[in-house]
C-alpha cells in the first residue's frame, strides 16, 4: 500500500487480490483502488476521465492480465441523437423527479433491497445485503459539491434512484437502481436521457457511463447511446488519457 501526498490531501493506492469476474464469469479480476478524503472537483474529473470510478471515498478500476473487455465509455452530449425508441420512453407522462444531495432513508433500502434480489434472478448477479451504515459508504461520503441523487416518482412512489456526479466537462453516471414493478417505464433509459439533458442545460459535452464489456447483457448496452467514445488507455496520473 503507498500513501501519496499530493496537496492538501493524501491518496491511499491498493490493488486487490484476483478473484472471479463479476462481468464476465469464466474470467478472473483484479481492481486497483485510490482512497481520496475531500477530493476535490478537480481530481474528481481529471480521475473519472482516466478511467477511474467513484464510490464513496474510493476510486477504483480494473487492471487485469490479458483483459481489455473493460471499456470506459462517455456519450458525446452536443452531438447525441435518440433513437425512435429512445425518444418514445422520454415522452412518458407521470414521472417526476427531484434532485438533491445523496441521502438514505428506509425507502432507499427497501428499493435497493428489491432490485438486487430482482437482478439476482434475473441475471445471476451476486447478492450483497446493504445497510444504512454500508449505503453510506457507498453511496454517499465524498460527494462534496459535485454528488447528487435525483430520486424518480411515479403516482407519488419513489421508483428509481439516479446517483450522478457533476464534472468539469460532463455528468459521471456512477450508479442507478429501479422498482421492477415499473420495467415498463424503462426508467434506466429514462434517467440516462435526464442526465443528458442536464447536460445540456450546464453546457457540459459528456456523460462518462463507465464500463462498456461486449459480452455482459448487464453493460453492453451502453454502445446504444450514438456518438461515443472509448478511453484506448489506463493512464497514469500525470498522463492524458486517449478518448476515440
Amino acid at each position: 500500500m503507498n500513501r501519496s501526498p499530493v496537496h492538501h490531501y493524501d491518496i491511499i493506492e491498493f490493488s486487490t487480490l484476483k478473484t472471479r469476474c463479476v462481468y464476465l464469469g469464466d474470467r478472473l479480476m483484479k481492481m486497483q483502488y485510490k482512497y481520496i478524503q475531500d477530493c476535490p472537483p478537480s481530481l474528481n474529473t481529471k480521475l473519472v476521465k482516466q478511467g477511474w470510478r467513484r464510490f464513496g471515498l474510493y476510486f477504483s478500476r480494473p487492471k487485469c492480465e490479458n483483459c481489455d473487455q473493460c471499456q470506459s465509455l462517455r456519450i458525446d452530449v452536443k452531438n447525441f441523437t435518440p433513437t425512435r425508441s429512445q425518444r418514445r420512453v422520454f415522452k412518458q407522462k407521470g414521472i417526476s423527479f427531484v434532485v438533491r444531495n445523496p441521502t438514505v432513508t428506509k425507502e432507499h433500502l427497501k428499493l435497493y433491497e428489491k432490485y438486487h434480489r430482482f437482478m439476482q434472478k434475473k441475471k445471476g448477479w451476486d447478492y450483497y445485503s446493504v445497510n444504512e451504515d454500508s449505503y453510506n459508504d457507498l453511496y454517499i461520503k465524498g460527494f462534496s459539491s459535485y454528488g447528487k441523487e435525483v430520486g424518480y416518482f411515479y403516482d407519488e412512489n419513489l421508483v428509481a434512484i439516479d446517483l450522478i456526479d457533476y464534472l468539469e466537462d460532463g455528468i459521471s453516471a456512477n450508479y442507478f437502481y429501479y422498482d421492477p414493478d415499473y420495467s415498463h417505464l424503462s426508467l434506466g433509459v429514462y434517467s440516462l436521457l435526464m442526465q443528458i439533458e442536464f447536460a445540456k442545460e450546464k453546457n457540459l459535452s459528456w456523460i462518462y457511463l463507465g464500463y462498456y464489456v461486449e459480452n455482459c447483457d448487464s453493460l453492453n448496452y451502453k454502445a446504444l447511446y450514438k456518438p461515443h467514445q472509448i478511453l484506448k488507455n489506463l493512464p497514469d496520473m500525470e498522463e492524458e488519457p486517449i478518448w476515440l
